[in-house]
């Protein structure tokens, strides 16, 4: 039984295709580690799953951690502020459940190299 998840949040959108792309960011993630840690994925509103649903999942599955990570590039608002108190609040129905979050993608080398290499394409 997995003992730790990440949840991937972005803002969320009444366009289905736009939180596909979310959905399939954990896909790949998921995938990439390999080891069976769960990756989900969460939207702060206008769509499902909210991050309390997607909190409730994992905690049902087991999991005693989630790692919450805003799928966001800076560390604005949502990021510093909506997304871990919604993460909080979340997490206060199911004891022993430990919710962190994750600084935002912001700034990283390997957004850079991302850069480079969607030039190439």
């Amino acid at each position: 039984m997995p003992t730790r998840a990440l949840l991937l949040v972005d803002h969320g959108s009444r366009v289905a295709a736009s939180n596909a792309q979310l959905v399939e960011v954990a896909r790949l993630v998921e995938a990439e580690l390999g080891d069976g840690t769960p990756v989900a994925h969460a939207h702060m509103e206008l769509a499902s799953p909210s991050i309390a649903e997607a909190v409730s999942t994992l905690a049902a599955r087991g999991v005693e951690e989630v790692v919450v990570v805003p799928y966001f590039l800076g560390p604005g608002r949502h990021a510093t502020a909506d997304v871990p108190r919604l993460a909080h609040e979340a997490s206060e129905g199911h004891p022993g459940l430990r919710v962190r979050v994750a600084p935002p993608l912001g700034v990283h080398r390997l957004l850079a190299q991302l850069v480079l290499v969607r030039s190439e394409e």
